[in-house]
C-alpha cells in the first residue's frame, strides 16, 4: 500500500506540471493542395482548415449546420409484418434468408442519411508571391491560433487566424513587416450548387444559398456567409465576386457564417440577420480584445488538464517528420502533444447549443464525403466522445447528450411502427434530423442497439457530475431505451429460453458458418448492451426514487440475458454458438463492449472472462483502420 501511495503522488506531481515544450504542430512547408495537411480552427459552430499557401492561401470552411436534406423519417413500414418470419428463420440457422427479407422489410426505402457538406472556401490570392523564403506554420493548441509566416524580399508576412469561441466568427490578419507592402484579392469557391456569390454595396463579399436535395429528400438548410475586411492604410475595392486589398499595413479578414435551422425540426431561423449579428458584434472591435476573448474562453477549457511525459531532441523536429520518425526513435512529448491535440479537436468541433461532432467533427471540403460525414453510432459517434468526462470537458458533451435525448424523441414512432414496442431505439447511423431507421443494408443496418449504446453516454454524464436534476432530465431517455428492449427481447428455444435479441448482428461482421451474413440471435454484444441498458434505468430510478414496478420488472428480465462465454479457442465468443474464427482480424471487435466502454469484465471480478478478452484481441491482431486501433489502445 505505501508503494502504491508513493507512486500516486510520483504520478499527480507529474501531470500537475506544466508541458516545458509548448504545445504546437508546426511544418516547413504549405499544405498544397491535400486538405489533409491543412491546421484546423473551429469554435463549435463554425470550422476552417487553414492551407497556409503563399501564393493562394484556401480558407476552407464549415458550419455545424450546413446539411444535406431536411426534416424526414427513413422507418420501413414493412418491418412489423415481417419480424416474426425474419425471427423464425434466423432461429432455423436460415440466416442468409433472414438477411434477404430483412433488406425488403426492414432497411429504409427512403434515405440512408444527409450529408454534412462544406460552405465553400475563401481564396486569398497573392500575386508576385512566388519566391519566398523562411516558411514556417504552426497551430498552437495551447491558444488555438493558426499561424503562417514567410518572406518575400526584405519583407515578411504573419497570418494569424482564429475560430473565436467568444464571438461566433473566424478571423485572420495578415501583416507585413513594412508598411504600404500587402496587396491580395479576395474571392470564394464552393461545391455547392445552389449558391450566390456576390460583394455589397458596403464592400462586403458573400455567398448564399441552399443545400442538396438528397436521396429523394429535399434540400432545405439556408446559409449565409460573409466576409468582411478592415484594413490598416491601404484600400479596399471590389468587384461583382471579390474584394482586392492594395498597399495596406495590416488586413483583419472576418468570416461569419449562418443557417435558418434552429431544431432538427424547425428551419424557420433568419440566417441573413444571424450571419450580419455575429459579424456587426466582431467587427465593431480590436483585434486584441478579440484574440484576448478567444484565448481565455478557450483556455478555461483547455488548461484544466496538464500533462508531461518529458522530451528528447525529437521536440526540435517539425511534426510531420516527428510523426514518421515516431515508431523508430523516443519521442514521449510527441505523445502528450497528440493526447491535448485530441482534447484541441473537441473543444473546436463540440460546443453546448451546437451539433455534436460528426465523423469528420466540424472539418469537410467534399460535397459527398466519405460516410456521409454524419453519425455512425455503432462506435464511431461514441468514440468521439469518450474523451469528453474523462479528460475534463464535461460540458462539451453537452452536444451529443442533446443528441441523444432527440434521438429518443424520434426513435419512439421507430420502436413502434418498426417493432411493436414501447420505448425508443435507434438503428447503426443517424444525422442532423435525427434519423432512426435502418440504413445502407441488412448486412451493417439490422441492428438495434444505437439507442441503447448512446443513451450510456447519459449515465456517464451523471457518474461524472453527480448532477441529478440532469439525471431526472435524462431518465425518459434511460427508461425509454430499457422499454424498448424489455417488449424486444424473445426466448431462444435452442438456449435455454434465455431472451435474446432477434435479430441483431455484431456490427459489420459475419461468421463463416452463416454463409456470410451478420444476421444472428443473442450476439455478445447485444446481450452486453441490454445489460447496461437495464442496469443504468435501475439505478437511475432507484436513484429517483420512482418505477419501483418497473425496476423489478427489469430485473427479472435482465435474469434471463444470456451470460458471456468461453470458446474453444479459449477466446470471449463474439457468437452464442461458438463459431468464431481466430484468424479473424475484422475492424470491429464489438463483443469486447463488456470490457470497454462497459466495465462489465474486470481482471480482478471475472478474470476468465478477462483472459478471454485478452485472447480475442490478440487474434484480431493491432494493425486495422485508425478508429479501430484507436479502440483497441483501450484494452
Amino acid at each position: 500500500m505505501k508503494k502504491f501511495s508513493i507512486l500516486l503522488l510520483i504520478l499527480i506531481a507529474q501531470f500537475g506540471y506544466s508541458q516545458k515544450t509548448s504545445l504546437k504542430l508546426w511544418y516547413k512547408q504549405p499544405a498544397g493542395n491535400t486538405w489533409e495537411n491543412a491546421l484546423p480552427i473551429g469554435n463549435g459552430r463554425l470550422g476552417a482548415m487553414i492551407y497556409g499557401n503563399v501564393e493562394k492561401e484556401i480558407i476552407q470552411l464549415n458550419e455545424h449546420t450546413v446539411w444535406s436534406g431536411g426534416p424526414n423519417r427513413n422507418d420501413n413500414p414493412k418491418a412489423l409484418e415481417n419480424l416474426a418470419e425474419i425471427r423464425k428463420l434466423i432461429f432455423e440457422g436460415n440466416h442468409k434468408e433472414a438477411e434477404k427479407l430483412a433488406n425488403q422489410a426492414i432497411i429504409t426505402k427512403t434515405s440512408h442519411g444527409q450529408k454534412f457538406e462544406p460552405v465553400g472556401s475563401l481564396n486569398l490570392v497573392f500575386d508576385g508571391y512566388e519566391n519566398f523564403t523562411n516558411y514556417y506554420r504552426e497551430l498552437d493548441i495551447e491558444k488555438a491560433i493558426s499561424k503562417t509566416t514567410y518572406q518575400v524580399g526584405d519583407v515578411t508576412y504573419t497570418r494569424e487566424a482564429f475560430a473565436s469561441l467568444a464571438d461566433r466568427v473566424i478571423i485572420m490578419k495578415i501583416s507585413a513587416s513594412k508598411a504600404g507592402n500587402l496587396s491580395f484579392n479576395a474571392n470564394i469557391s464552393s461545391p455547392q450548387k445552389r449558391k450566390t456569390i456576390a460583394t455589397t454595396p458596403t464592400k462586403d463579399l458573400t455567398i448564399s444559398g441552399t443545400t442538396s436535395d438528397h436521396e429523394s429528400v429535399k434540400g432545405m438548410v439556408e446559409y449565409k456567409g460573409i466576409t468582411r475586411i478592415k484594413l490598416e492604410g491601404g484600400s479596399l475595392q471590389s468587384t461583382d465576386t471579390s474584394l482586392i486589398v492594395k498597399g495596406a499595413n495590416s488586413a483583419t479578414i472576418f468570416i461569419s457564417i449562418a443557417t435558418n435551422f434552429n431544431n432538427y425540426q424547425d428551419l424557420s431561423g433568419d440566417e441573413n440577420k444571424r450571419a450580419a449579428e455575429y459579424l456587426n458584434r466582431a467587427y465593431s472591435k480590436t483585434y486584441s480584445s478579440l484574440l484576448n476573448s478567444h484565448t481565455l474562453a478557450y483556455q478555461k477549457l483547455f488548461n484544466r488538464v496538464k500533462i508531461d511525459l518529458g522530451e528528447t531532441d525529437a521536440v526540435k523536429l517539425p511534426t510531420d517528420e516527428r510523426l514518421r520518425n515516431f515508431r523508430n526513435t523516443n519521442d514521449p512529448q510527441m505523445v502528450a502533444l497528440y493526447y491535448q491535440f485530441g482534447r484541441y479537436l473537441l473543444i473546436s468541433s463540440s460546443q453546448p447549443g451546437g451539433q455534436p461532432a460528426n465523423l469528420q467533427g466540424i472539418w469537410n471540403h467534399r460535397i459527398n464525403p466519405p460516410w456521409d460525414s454524419k453519425y455512425t453510432i455503432n462506435i464511431n459517434a461514441e468514440m468521439n466522445y469518450w474523451p469528453a468526462e474523462k479528460t475534463n470537458l464535461s460540458e462539451l458533451h453537452e452536444p451529443f447528450l442533446k443528441m441523444v435525448q432527440e434521438l429518443s424523441v424520434t426513435g419512439q414512432k421507430t420502436a413502434k411502427d418498426m417493432y411493436g414496442a414501447r420505448g425508443w431505439m435507434a438503428h447503426h447511423n443517424t444525422d442532423i434530423w435525427r434519423a432512426t431507421g435502418a440504413i445502407d443494408g441488412a448486412f451493417w443496418g439490422m441492428w438495434t442497439a444505437g439507442g441503447g449504446w448512446v443513451s450510456q453516454h447519459l449515465w456517464e454524464h451523471y457518474l461524472y457530475t453527480g448532477d441529478k436534476a440532469f439525471l431526472a432530465s435524462a431518465y425518459p431517455a434511460l427508461k425509454g431505451a430499457a422499454q424498448f428492449y424489455a417488449d424486444f427481447l424473445i426466448p431462444h428455444p435452442q438456449k435455454n429460453n434465455w431472451l435474446v435479441v432477434n435479430p441483431g448482428n455484431s456490427p459489420e461482421n459475419a461468421p463463416a458458418a452463416h454463409d456470410g451474413s451478420s444476421l444472428d440471435a443473442g450476439v455478445t454484444m447485444d446481450n452486453q448492451i441490454v445489460f447496461d441498458v437495464f442496469s443504468k434505468a435501475i439505478s437511475a430510478a432507484q436513484i429517483l426514487k420512482k418505477d419501483a414496478a418497473f425496476v423489478d420488472s427489469l430485473k427479472k428480465l435482465g435474469d434471463k440475458l444470456p451470460p458471456m462465454h468461453i470458446g474453444q479457442h479459449n477466446q470471449l465468443q463474439e457468437w452464442l454458438d461458438d463459431i468464431d474464427d481466430p484468424k479473424d482480424q475484422h475492424r470491429h471487435i464489438s463483443h469486447l463492449y463488456g470490457l470497454y466502454p462497459s466495465n462489465q469484465i474486470s481482471a480482478y471480478r471475472t478474470p476468465e472472462l478477462f483472459e478471454a478478452s485478452k485472447n480475442s484481441l490478440i487474434y484480431r491482431g493491432d494493425v486495422s483502420t485508425g478508429w479501430s486501433m484507436g479502440w483497441k489502445v483501450n484494452w
